[in-house]
């Protein structure tokens, strides 16, 4: 066999993208998805910011999604409470009816329902349902379903396992967005502190609220209290050198003299609210998780012979479906032709709105050059979204203004025909005046633009 046969023996592996719009979708679709997802209404886990809330635009959705020859999955992944029951399949009705790709679904009393009602209809297990392991996906096969979306907490090689276990089931993962600090729709956080529950699709991200901390005491009973500002006799930056001096002295003890305080804090949204918070020797108990980035898994996922890669995010922005498409469109091209992975596209996605980044769970251990790699060159591509291109008549561009940009930026131009990097070397406003710098958002303005580019993104290099 020829080196071009075995790389050419890499199947392409579908790319699935959020539709939090038809205006997101088509763009997903223009920037290199093969399918979209969408969150059914009342019965999804993205029950707010959801443009498919209403039966119309779902339709509308579907209908457009397959003009083009792609994929369009609806995702009814609730944990419902008994009175959702009720209702379910009467509601389900006009769905099934609209003929979408698959239903991506979790609990098993909804499957069993759907099942029997609508043998016909395409299943897709959620990540919510958590699955882990090889036995776990041969029920659900035996079910009738045809995907099982994997947990993510699971590592490469025990993906490779599942693979190898089941040959005959459609596996998809995902390898882009937020991360969950529980097992997937698993957190009782949302519902404790607003009533609001994750599986029933209203969670508030209590996770990742702007939290404070707060100096606190511990008195004989064990209780926390806070204490006062005004009472702390010491300037923090001498206690924190006093604290260093101490460690330096114990030698080789691991625990920094601070870790054993208690602490409370306070979270921005409910001042005066303190909530205790403590350290052990196994580490802090924040709870914000970074971001999933696992654009440099893309080639060992698709060897391994998955189905599907999936990115999170049905209520970011146009620019963070368009960005994602991009890129992983071209990890997976570059992959399948056998092409080396190239490390710019880890800096084509540090211009999106993130809170770091890890690759989760696929690799526990990394080596050190394998951790200076990933960050030079996130650091190398830093960009800030800064315009969409509206349309494009003599050679300018009408663009709506995003953040503030100047003359003389390096701008990148995202667009499905190519991207490019030119200097900006003039803006005009709606008056034919030219302007030196616009502030932000809100605004709309004029720049030479050729017009392939119409429709394009716009991000300014930093």
């Amino acid at each position: 066999m020829t080196v071009t046969s075995v790389k050419n023996a890499i199947k392409s592996p579908e790319l699935l993208l959020p539709a939090g719009s038809l205006e997101k979708m088509h763009a997903a679709f223009d920037f290199g998805a093969d399918a979209v997802y969408a969150g059914q209404p009342r019965y999804s886990l993205r029950a707010r910011n959801n443009e498919f809330s209403t039966l119309d635009v779902l339709q509308q959705g579907i209908d457009g999604a397959h003009a083009r020859g792609k994929l369009f999955f609806v995702a009814s992944n609730i944990f419902p409470h008994n009175s959702k029951l009720k209702t379910y399949l009467r509601d389900m009705e006009p769905v099934i009816n609209m003929k979408p790709d698959a239903l991506i679904m979790a609990d098993p009393g909804l499957i069993m329902m759907v099942r029997e009602k609508w043998p016909e209809v395409p299943v897709h297990l959620s990540v919510q349902a958590n699955a882990v392991n090889w036995a776990d996906v041969k029920f659900w096969k035996k079910m009738g379903l045809t995907r099982v979306i994997l947990s993510r907490e699971l590592s490469l090689d025990e993906i490779e396992e599942i693979r190898q276990q089941c040959p005959d089931m459609e596996l998809e993962v995902f390898v882009h967005g937020a991360l969950c600090i529980a097992y997937s729709g698993r957190c009782l956080l949302s519902g404790y502190f607003n009533h609001r529950d994750p599986n029933q699709g209203t969670c508030t991200n209590s996770c990742r609220w702007d939290y404070k901390v707060e100096n606190a005491t511990q008195n004989e009973t064990g209780d926390l209290a806070r204490i006062p500002v005004e009472s702390i006799k010491l300037n923090y930056q001498q206690a924190l050198e006093e604290a260093n001096q101490s460690f330096s002295a114990m030698g080789d003890m691991p625990r920094h003299p601070l870790a054993d305080r208690p602490y409370l804090i306070e979270e921005g949204g409910k001042p005066g609210q303190f909530m205790p918070i403590l350290e052990d020797e196994h580490g802090t108990y924040i709870m914000n998780s970074k971001d999933l980035r696992a654009v440099e898994h893309v080639e060992r996922l698709a060897k391994i012979g998955i189905d599907s890669l999936k990115v999170e995010g049905r209520t970011k922005s146009l620019y963070y479906v368009a960005r994602t498409a991009q890129t992983y469109r071209r990890a997976i091209d570059d992959a399948v032709a056998g092409r080396p992975f190239n490390t710019d596209l880890l800096g084509q996605l540090n211009g999106l709105a993130n809170r770091g980044y890890t690759d989760g769970f696929y690799q526990r251990h990394h080596t050190q050059e394998h951790q200076n790699y990933m960050e030079g060159v996130s650091k190398a591509h830093r960009s800030q979204y800064v315009g969409q291109v509206l349309q494009v008549a003599d050679g300018w561009a009408e663009v709506e203004v995003k953040n503030r940009f100047a003359v003389g930026d390096e701008i990148e131009i995202i667009s499905p025909n190519g991207n490019e990097i030119f200097k900006l070397v003039e803006i005009r406003n709606g008056d034919n005046q030219s302007l030196n710098m616009i502030g932000g958002a809100g605004h709309k303005v004029r720049i030479p633009l050729d017009a392939k580019y119409e429709k394009a993104l716009l991000a300014r290099m930093l």
